[in-house]
């Protein structure tokens, strides 16, 4: 477990956060200037808090009252930054193992480096760089992994290639890793902890599928971009038609594609954009997707929508309509109602 609660004045702007990362990915979550890469500088040692602690487990990285201020050398920290920043003049080879070896055949094979090793830099795509980039910073042993926008500077194709490889760390990893992002499909697809900034200051933390559906959360995750995120597991596939039946705690949903073999766990954002409501079971519509569900909460947001936060068996959803239609419908917490998703309203980029 890192536990962080720091404090930093960078002039005019003041960094003031405080949340634990368990094992697995946390992401760090905001928009630009709210503090995110100063938060994971203060984690590696690259920034010095003016108050505050930063505790990894048992290990102090840093106390201001204790005058604690672990050297970066010593706090074991993998750092993979957005460029990938490999040294030019090395091979694949060197590059990974400036730090260290340590497991390196394994890494090498799981990361599909084998052919690159004795390429230099100039050479790799930019899916390539940061596989090395991974790479390396695993190979050094770290007791805590630190990636800041890792994927900011690659187009789509390029992320699709190598978010596997982040998943397979997600889930091999049994050390905490802060990943850095903007980029919400990357945090709902990625994250098991999600800790929201804003201003310097965090906004909420907690498990990734309770933070993105929480209504009050819209404006700060962006009303686009808001969202729920759902376990599910593969139940079956209608070949005639390309579609994937998937089954979770609220009931079953059907997805266009190929999503996995039977009885695989994949995860789902749903955007609450693309959630409609009725208080009745809708009967004659194209979409594929009806599920009862119970409101839990209604957060008016500044313009004309509101967001409804929804509770499907034990799992939670997000939906974002208009005031007038909230207003239509009559709409209370603790009401049971029905959720539309139609079967194209989750990007493939959105499904892991």
């Amino acid at each position: 477990m890192l536990r962080v609660d720091i404090r930093k004045r960078l002039g005019r702007f003041i960094l003031d956060a405080a949340f634990d990362a368990p094992a697995g990915v946390t992401a760090v979550f905001g928009r630009s200037g709210s503090g995110k890469t100063s938060m994971i500088n203060a984690v590696a040692g690259l920034l010095r808090p003016d108050s505050g602690r930063i505790a990894l487990g048992d290990q102090v990285l840093f106390d201001a009252d204790a005058r604690v201020d672990l050297a970066v050398k010593k706090r074991r920290v993998g750092y993979v930054f957005q460029d990938a920043r490999l040294f030019p003049h090395l091979t694949v080879e060197r590059n990974l193992t400036y730090g260290g070896a340590h497991d390196r055949d394994r890494i090498i094979a799981t990361l599909g480096l084998e052919d690159l090793l004795n390429r230099r830099p100039a050479g790799l795509s930019g899916g390539e760089k940061q596989r090395v980039a991974l790479g390396r910073a695993l190979m050094s042993d770290p007791q805590i992994l630190l990636m800041d926008e890792p994927l900011a500077a690659l187009d789509t194709g390029r992320k699709a290639e190598i978010l596997p490889y982040f998943e397979w760390l997600r889930d091999a990893a049994k050390v905490p890793i802060l990943y850095v992002s903007h980029d919400i499909s990357e945090v709902a697809r990625l994250a098991t902890t999600l800790v929201v900034l804003e201003g310097g200051g965090v906004v909420a933390s907690g498990p990734v599928s309770d933070v993105l559906a929480t209504p009050s959360l819209v404006p700060q995750l962006g009303v686009r971009d808001a969202g729920a995120v759902i376990m599910a597991k593969v139940a079956g596939r209608l070949l005639d038609d390309g579609l994937t039946e998937l089954s979770f705690s609220g009931g079953r949903l059907m997805m266009p594609g190929n999503l996995g073999a039977l009885g695989q766990k994949v995860r789902l954002r749903i955007p609450a954009q693309d959630v409609i409501l009725s208080r009745e079971k809708p009967v004659g519509m194209s979409a594929l997707n009806v599920l009862p569900v119970t409101v839990t909460a209604i957060e008016k947001g500044r313009g004309p929508g509101v967001a409804v936060g929804l509770r499907a068996g034990q799992d939670h959803l997000l939906a974002r309509i208009t005031r007038r239609s909230a207003l239509r419908m009559e709409l209370a917490v603790g009401q049971s109602i029905f959720a539309i998703i139609k079967a194209t309203a989750v990007a493939p980029q959105d499904v892991g």
